[in-house]
């Protein structure tokens, strides 16, 4: 059995996501890059990951780590339950303000100015079919950094949940800020890789659908249109051999940039690789899969594709970084990356909280208010 996810590791988790997401991001010029080849082109014209250093003006976070740590400052506050709710959507509007450059998606700009914290319900706002995107998926990895146990399942769930419906009330939407959350305690747990697919679509996403059914809020159309994200789910753990969790991963005879952007675009609602709730999360863990403790190879399968790269790496680098620390990545992919201190001092925060409350202290889903 492997060790436990340390202090260290927790900080590598919350630098990490934030170097991933800047790397993948590169000031705008590569999230909206469509051909993973050109981008692997630039890198090696660049000298190669180990030779940038992602720092201001020219590799920025985006939107996902801002919004990631409005996600991790809230919870790091300690609150629960609705106190809990009202906190995130009141940094998920401050967060708003520091979006220039950085790219946020229509259903977060959307749903962000229809909070109202601090008001009764005002951390609900309308359901809105379009609302599929991966903008919940990509801040709530940190909700497994906080709810880490197995135990606390219905917790982390809740929580992703709630928060993700915040701006994506889409079942596709919000269900990626589960699988997030989710995968992140995995991590923490040291659950086999190869298990955290199954895990998600039989364990986690049931809990999803019975917390959403229990609830007064949009349970109709929640209910129409919940199927397509475990459909897809189920469909992408057959073509990788791990429908029952044990492998070995299936992989494709040639799988470089070229074939990944194809796979990727497969995995994809509209054809935007990692753009929705589902198929972020999907490439995180396919890249994870296949990239060991290689940090480079991380990066060029999670971060360096033609598809929703920052988003898609965010995720990814925040579970690397649980299971493997900073070990092998270059010091200049992270020593003066922006926001560095705020991350590292979440993870500290994070790592405490988890780490106070005993196992089978009542913190599970009887601790939300009835008011959920």
């Amino acid at each position: 059995m492997e060790p436990a996810a340390s202090l260290q590791h927790y900080r590598a988790a919350m630098v990490l996501s934030g170097a991933g997401d800047a790397l993948g991001f590169k000031n705008q010029l590569w999230e909206y890059n469509k051909s993973g080849p050109a981008i692997h082109q630039e890198l090696q014209e660049l000298g190669g990951i180990e030779k940038i250093s992602v720092e201001l003006p020219d590799w920025p976070v985006s939107d996902d780590t801002v919004l990631h740590l409005a996600t991790a400052e809230a919870l790091a506050t300690g609150k629960a339950g609705e106190e809990l709710l009202h906190e995130v959507a009141s940094r998920y509007v401050e967060g708003m303000k520091d979006m220039e450059g950085r790219k946020p998606g229509p259903s977060s700009i959307l749903g962000v100015s229809q909070l109202r914290p601090g008001v009764e319900g005002g951390y609900r706002v309308p359901y809105n079919p379009g609302g599929t995107g991966c903008g919940a998926a990509m801040r709530s990895m940190c909700i497994g950094l906080r709810y880490p146990k197995p135990e606390q399942l219905a917790t982390l769930v809740a929580v992703a949940v709630e928060t993700g419906r915040m701006t994506h009330p889409h079942p596709t939407g919000f269900l990626g800020a589960v699988a997030s959350a989710l995968f992140v305690s995995y991590a923490v747990q040291r659950r086999p890789l190869l298990t955290w697919g199954l895990g998600l679509v039989k364990e986690a996403c049931p809990v999803a659908h019975s917390y959403v059914r229990s609830q007064s809020y949009a349970v109709e159309e929640t209910e129409r249109d919940w199927g397509y994200f475990t459909d897809k789910w189920e469909w992408y753990l057959a073509e990788r051999g791990l429908s029952t969790g044990e492998g070995p991963v299936q992989w494709p005879q040639r799988y470089g940039p070229a074939e990944r952007d194809t796979a990727y675009n497969s995995f994809s609602l509209d054809g935007w690789a990692g753009r929705s709730g589902h198929d972020a999360p999907m490439i995180a863990l396919d890249s994870l899969l296949g990239a060991g403790s290689d940090w480079a190879e991380l990066m060029s399968r999670a971060a360096f594709h033609g598809g929703d790269s920052d988003s898609t790496a965010v995720i990814a680098c925040c579970c690397w970084g649980l299971l493997h620390g900073t070990e092998g990545v270059p010091h200049c992919n992270y020593s003066k990356l922006e926001y560095r201190d705020r991350l590292e001092s979440c993870a500290e925060k994070l790592y405490e909280l988890s780490h106070r409350e005993r196992t089978g202290d009542g913190y599970t889903a009887q601790y939300l208010p009835s008011a959920f």
